[in-house]
């Protein structure tokens, strides 16, 4: 019991630092990735250092469920390749432990892990999402600093286009001004030339106060609320110098945080109980205009004809209308046998465009039905998604665990570049089933489980070959067993014996090769009416030949003669019907070197 104690320290001791090693690592790519996407809103704003540490944080949680799994793989790869590559593990199992009792320690840690990732998902994970997004929508809509180049047009400033020849960088002063002010439309622009001024904001930050030196200033004259006067030749303006002037904008500096409450309330935001409570809502909601579309659409009468059915609470049931009088149904032949023909086209034009408003009509409310759906759906995978990292996490231990002891390659690259590829395909499979849950074309079960589906089986067969020391990656073991399948690739090496034990007599060398002839022609005619495709299917021919094929090669092993030990290498070891024609005239030529005619059997060598 001491040893066992002391077997689940040793292996927690060396699972859990590189556990936590390659968690921080994965983070660390994950969180990089968000940066390089995000890079665009958060450059040019002039944003505190604690507010991007603020975001930074809310975005590590966010990215946990992508990290934890991958971790998990890398570092159960790395702790069971140590132990192989360093013969521990074949230590452990020579001391009567099995794999299981040496992943038992781990395999419990996991589940532990599991179930607190279930609650990381459930409770943290919706505030560390609202959180992120409300503040990252915060940033976006920050106006950036104001950061003027030298000779081209800026137009970050709202309703405000600058030029500038240049700028003094130590005293902030810009030459050679010219500023273009669309606050009041662009009949209305106002020009403005300076020969220098400076930007300032005032202590609010809710204004850019421009101070200027020197210049000019144009404006057109035009009153809106008089009416149109595009057809006036001229129009007033007002024209300006000054030495001296200050003019404000508009331009709100500041950073201010959105309330999170719009985000809250959103499927990222919530836990599994507020979940099933949103998506039962939806289900009434969607129940609700369903049956009114549809009560609407069977009591409106067409062409005289009153429907006799509705809906109530999604039951069909009939519909009494005393107050809707019966009608005879419209006899559309009537409109074409009229003494007008003009009043037909006219009733067909309108019927057209009524159908048209109507097809549109009933096209809008199919589109808000579905994109209720598709809400729906939503909240339905985010719910799925609580359980899938515990799940992942475990699959990708009874994958990495028993991967690494089968591999026997420790340190960093190999396990690096297995986990990798393995990840890769769980991401693919993973965004694959989201997006057709998405989208409706899997139900949403199916869509969100379909990577955990797909690694199972997998982590199931590593799992079982490595209790039985199966050398899955032996390229050899591989090699070998197509080619006993399929008779191919495998050459003889039979040798001329300096002793022999038995001399070879050849009267019973050419009965043997005479029989077995006669045993491969009667398959060659046999498998001569097959097709082709249909033989790669046939191991008749194996079941009748082979023991023959060992009979006759055993014996002829102690010939003298090497030409016959050469003609006795030429046969495969497994006879099919892919190679019986192959092995017919093998027997042919062996029969011509032991001086029979083949297809004749010698009777005196009975």
């Amino acid at each position: 019991m001491a040893v066992m104690k002391r077997l689940y320290s040793y292996m927690l001791q060396r699972f859990l630092p590189l556990l936590a090693m390659t968690f921080f690592i994965c983070l660390f790519i994950v969180l990089m990735q968000f940066l390089w996407k995000s890079i665009d809103d958060l450059v040019g704003k002039g944003l505190q250092v604690s507010v991007i540490a603020e975001l930074f944080f809310y975005a590590a949680l966010t990215m946990v469920p992508t990290a934890l799994p991958l971790a998990v793989l890398l570092a159960s790869l790395m702790v069971f390749g140590n132990l192989g590559e360093k013969f521990e593990l074949t230590a452990m199992k020579a001391s009567g432990i099995s794999l299981f009792r040496i992943m038992k320690p781990l395999t419990v840690l996991l589940i532990l892990i599991a179930i607190g990732a279930f609650f990381f998902q459930n409770n943290v994970l919706p505030v560390a999402q609202t959180k992120m997004w409300t503040l990252l929508f915060s940033v976006r809509q920050k106006s950036p600093e104001v950061e003027i180049p030298e000779r081209s047009f800026y137009d970050q400033i709202p309703n405000m286009n600058l030029y500038i020849d240049r700028k003094d960088r130590d005293t902030g002063m810009l030459y050679g001004m010219i500023i273009y002010d669309l606050s009041k439309g662009m009949d209305n622009t106002r020009v403005i030339l300076a020969d220098s001024g400076q930007f300032n904001f005032t202590e609010d930050k809710t204004r850019l106060f421009l101070h200027l030196y020197s210049g000019e200033m144009f404006e057109n004259m035009r009153d809106n609320t008089m009416g149109n006067t595009s057809g006036d030749r001229y129009l007033p303006f007002r024209r300006e110098h000054f030495t001296e002037k200050e003019v404000y904008f508009p331009f709100d500096a500041n950073f201010n945080r959105l309330d999170e409450g719009g985000m809250r309330s959103q499927f990222i935001g919530q836990n599994i109980s507020q979940l099933r409570e949103s998506i039962d809502s939806l289900n009434r909601q969607v129940d609700s205009i369903g049956n009114t579309y549809a009560n609407e659409i069977l009591s409106t009468p067409r062409f005289g004809i009153n429907p006799t059915t509705k809906f109530e609470d999604g039951h069909r049931v009939l519909a009494q209308k005393p107050d809707i009088k019966l009608e005879k149904p419209l006899d559309v032949d009537s409109l074409f046998a009229a003494p007008n023909p003009g009043y037909a086209k006219t009733y067909v034009t309108q019927a057209l465009a009524k159908a048209k408003r109507q097809k549109q009509e009933f096209q809008y409310r199919s589109l808000a039905l579905t994109e209720q759906a598709k809400l729906m759906r939503r909240h339905d995978i985010e719910m799925q998604r609580k359980f899938t990292l515990s799940f992942a996490c475990i699959i990708f231990f009874f994958i990495g665990a028993p991967l690494g002891a089968i591999i026997k390659k420790g340190g960093i690259g190999t396990p690096l570049v297995i986990s990798v590829l393995l990840f890769i395909v769980y991401f693919i499979i993973d965004n694959a089933g989201f997006k057709m849950a998405r989208d409706g074309k899997l139900p949403v079960w199916e869509g969100v489980w379909l990577s955990s589906m797909v690694l199972l089986p997998l982590g199931i067969f590593f799992t079982y070959k490595a209790v039985g020391d199966s050398a899955v990656f032996n390229i050899d073991a591989y090699r070998n067993f197509f080619n006993r399948l399929f008779g191919k690739g495998m050459q003889r090496s039979l040798t001329l014996k300096e002793v022999r034990m038995t001399e070879v007599v050849p009267e019973e060398a050419v009965r043997l090769a005479s029989s077995f002839r006669d045993l491969t022609l009667a398959e060659h005619k046999r498998l001569a009416g097959r097709k082709r495709f249909m033989r790669l299917f046939d191991t008749k021919a194996s079941a009748n030949l082979q023991e023959p094929l060992n009979k006759l090669v055993d014996y002829l092993s102690n010939s003298p003669d090497i030409y016959t030990i050469n003609i006795l290498n030429q046969y495969p070891f497994k006879p099919t019907a892919r190679n019986v024609e192959a092995v017919l005239a093998n027997t042919d030529k062996l029969l011509e070197r032991l001086g029979a005619t083949p297809g004749v059997v010698n009777t005196t060598a009975n």
